[in-house]
Parts: structure tokens; sequence; C-alpha cells
């Protein structure tokens, strides 16, 4: 090959690494929330943005307007990195401090809830982009009052579910067991996902109730929050500002796909991106090398 093609060939391998960097940079990929026991953000999408059924989910719309709904998957902090009481205020947890999802705080009882009793419990989130880190879901002290805003002194410290969570969701959700402790009445579960591979994190408040008799659970699971459906997710997803189809685990990805992480999060540090700009660089150098030789060479034959 001459060099004059060498050049062309190095040149537009550069363009398109630089391409490839510049379409990855700052991409998230990893969603979701917990829907069993189904979470705040969960219930209320799953009634319909439009037309919610409960009056809670109404003021909520009524209040935010139903994009927080259509992008239930996105109640995250782009560089939490682990500090999350740094960085959430109490009386902020539900919404992780973000004015888009503030209704979230709402400290009132008629969010919908889930009937729950002591023992072993089997947790589900629907994740829409699968990645490696660890969920720690959280419960509230016995003595927790629902008519006051959530703080971090009102969590037990002691999880009720730890697990690492990689790329291969089942199904577009992680299922895994925990064990929930004695108390009665309105609790809420506060699940954490801090992803390993990036600063990002997503938290999800879970309404659940023990019930104070056989007779009054039984009324509460008939009236027991619903998860969304795929059917639902997939309708809406034109109308979500989220950015996180076609990753793997998405339901309009290639079944059993797995697609290489581009990026470490929104507005976070990406480990891909530098490597690709640092490639880039490396053959534009490379590139601009091999055309001073070329030059050199047509020089010194004229001069001969």
């Amino acid at each position: 090959m001459s060099i004059k093609r060498s050049a062309l060939s190095v040149g537009v391998i550069g363009a398109a690494v630089v391409a490839v960097a510049g379409a990855t940079a700052g991409t998230a990929s990893a969603h979701g929330t917990m829907t069993n026991p189904v979470s705040r953000v969960a219930a209320c999408y799953a009634e319909g943005p439009e037309h919610p059924v409960s009056q809670i989910c109404k003021d909520l719309v009524a209040a935010s307007g139903t994009q927080p709904l259509y992008d239930w998957n996105e109640v995250n902090i782009a560089n939490a990195n682990g500090n999350h009481q740094a960085l959430i205020p109490d009386g902020k947890l539900c919404s992780a401090n973000r004015d888009k999802y503030a209704a979230l705080d709402w400290p009132r009882t008629d969010w919908p809830a889930t009937a729950v009793k002591s023992g072993a419990f089997t947790f589900q989130f629907r994740t829409t982009a699968p990645h490696v880190g660890t969920q720690t879901v959280y419960i509230t002290k016995a003595g927790y009052d629902p008519t006051k805003p959530l703080k971090w002194s009102d969590l037990d410290p002691t999880p009720v579910a730890k697990v690492q969570v990689d790329r291969n969701a089942v199904n577009g959700s992680y299922s895994y067991s925990g064990t929930l402790p004695q108390r009665t009445g309105r609790q809420v579960l506060y699940t954490v996902w801090q992803r390993s591979d990036s600063p990002e994190a997503f938290y999800a408040c879970s309404d659940v109730d023990f019930g104070a008799s056989a007779t009054a659970a039984s009324a509460l699971t008939a009236q027991a929050p619903a998860a969304p459906s795929d059917a639902q997710i997939a309708a809406d997803a034109s109308k979500s500002t989220v950015a996180h189809h076609g990753h793997g685990g998405d339901p309009d990805s290639p079944a059993g796909q797995v697609i290489p992480t581009a990026s470490a999060a929104v507005g976070g540090t990406s480990a891909t991106g530098p490597l690709l700009l640092a490639g880039a660089a490396a053959i534009s150098v490379g590139w601009a090398g091999m055309v001073l030789r070329r030059r050199r060479v047509e020089a010194v034959r004229r001069d001969s």
C-alpha cells in the first residue's frame, strides 16, 4: 500500500474513532426502579400519567406534570459516588433531591402501598438498562411516622436486602431475596442502586403496609398498587426523555444481547470516552507523521 493510501486509511480510522468517542460521551446506561414492592413513581406511572386513579397520583400530576411519570426510571444522581447522605438532605430522599421528582417526597398516608408481612420477601427491580453495581434496601424504623418527611435517621441502618447486580437481568428485572423485620402499619422501603462502574446512583421509595389485622390486610391487597407492564413501557417509550434505549436488557434490544458500556454516566466521567479520545489522538499523530515524512521524501527527490 502507498504512503498516500496508508495516510488516508489511518485518517479515516482516526475520524471514525473520534466520531464514536463523541457519540458515546455522556450517555447514561443504567435506569430503573423497584416494582415489588412498587415504588411511588412506578405506582403512579402504572395508573397512567394522563389519567391517574388515586388522589395522590392525581395531585402529583397536577403539581409536576406527567413527565416525571414517563421518566419513572430516572430518579438518580449522576455523580453520587456513594455519598448519598451528603448529597440528599432529610426530607428529599424519595426524590433524590431533584426538583423534577419533588412530589415523591410528600409525607402522606395515601401513597399506594403493598401489603407485606415480616419474614422472607422477594424483591423485584425493573431495569431498562441493567448494569454492574450494588442494590441496598433499607426499611424505616418501628417508630416511623408517615405523616412527616422521610429522614435518613428514620431508616434502620441494617439493610433488609443487599445484593450485587450485573448486566444479566432476567426479563428486564433483577429478583433477589431479603428479610422484612417485625413492623406494624405503614413503612417505607428505601432502595439505593449504586453503580460500581460509574458514580451514578438510583433511588426508590416503596410504601408498604404490614397491616394491623387480617381484614385491613385483605382490603389493602384488593387495592394493591400495580407495577408498569412491559407493554406500557414500550408504548410510552417515545414520551420518555430518558436516553436508555438500546442498552442490554431494554425491551427494544435484541433478545439476550449484551451491549458494551458506552460511558460512565450522564454528567459523570466516562472510562471508555478518554480511551477512545486517546486512541484517536495517537492515530492522528501517526497520520500527521506519515504525511510529514512523505513531504520530506518528495523534497529530497526534487533536490536530487
